[in-house]
């Protein structure tokens, strides 16, 4: 693996303006990110519902631009503002693959018209060829049988299918994927993230991937970074996070998911509640819900700690 970054976070924040009667609030979405992804790495962001996963996926994207801090790509640092041919390169070369596969396909087009759009955005030559070629890719198999279906015509996981193609036909460097499987059955899941991983080594791709499953994040990726409350609580490689997790808030996520190795699962008692990400907590944003809670966890917010080659946001690993 290049030790050379593709994407570098660097001190990234993401605040959402609330109007409450006369006053302006802000939902802190994303707070100090800091994290480097290599090129053909597969890293998986993990949380629970609300912890910034998302945003984090659409500020790289520029959906949402970031409040303060800088994301670079390829070693230059991504404009808040694009020149119009700058925007269709940067798009060219960064791609998402979407949650649900059925809305996030145009359901009165052809999945030929589907692939052939962003060819001819990007002015790719041999476009059929092209589209024939990703659908080989991605197993669509004899093509003739689906370039000309409809969405509905298609299967949930042959839908799921056509938005990997879409996202990789353009052949970008990073593809942004956003729970890929979850809203598939989990009989086909497997299927779709060894497709990934196909993909990854065919095409020398770079995934960031977000996830609320550890086992589909240990199986698909090299390394784990778990959120919380907009802010990234630990880093490691797959194995490390999710068999011996440090943060207190992974060990949580650990014992509230089944066994990576076996179909079990531990019952927990009360865990607390997530914060209000507009009136978080002055220090570490877990301290509420923390067993292990000091009395400066309530003041100050922890920095990343490094515990061998892991990092972790926790006052426990302050002296290691």
């Amino acid at each position: 693996m290049s030790f050379s970054p593709v994407i570098s976070f660097d001190n990234v924040t993401k605040k959402f303006p609330v109007r409450k009667g006369f006053k302006t609030q802000y939902v802190h979405a994303l707070r100090n990110i800091y994290l480097d992804v290599f090129p053909k790495e597969i890293i998986s962001i993990v949380g629970e519902s609300g912890s910034g996963k998302t945003t984090l996926l659409r500020v790289l994207s520029r959906v949402y631009l970031e409040n303060n801090g800088s994301i670079k790509f390829k070693g230059e640092i991504i404009p808040k503002k694009f020149k119009r041919n700058e925007e269709l390169k940067f798009r060219e070369q960064i791609q998402m693959i979407f949650q649900d596969p059925f809305s996030s396909l145009n359901p009165v087009k052809r999945v030929y018209q589907i692939l052939k759009r962003p060819l001819e955005l990007h002015k790719f030559e041999q476009v059929n060829q092209r589209i024939k070629e990703v659908l080989e890719e991605v197993e669509l198999t004899p093509v003739e049988n689906f370039i000309n279906k409809y969405p509905h015509e298609l299967s949930g996981g042959q839908r799921q299918r056509v938005v990997i193609a879409r996202a990789i036909v353009t052949k970008p460097s990073v593809i942004l994927a956003d729970e890929p499987t979850s809203m598939l059955d989990v009989s086909i899941r497997a299927g779709i993230m060894k497709l990934m991983l196909k993909i990854r080594d065919d095409l020398d791709t770079t995934y960031i991937h977000v996830t609320h499953d550890l086992a589909a994040a240990r199986y698909i990726s090299d390394r784990i970074a778990v959120m919380y409350a907009g802010m990234i609580m630990e880093e490691g490689t797959a194995d490390e996070v999710v068999l011996d997790p440090l943060h207190p808030y992974t060990k949580l996520l650990r014992k509230a998911a089944p066994d990576p190795d076996k179909i079990t699962s531990e019952k927990l008692g009360n865990t607390g509640e997530v914060p209000d990400l507009i009136n978080l907590p002055k220090g570490c944003p877990f301290e509420p819900r923390c067993p292990f809670a000091m009395e400066k966890c309530k003041n100050y917010l922890p920095q990343y700690f490094q515990v061998d080659n892991r990092k972790v946001r926790c006052f426990l690993y302050e002296n290691r």
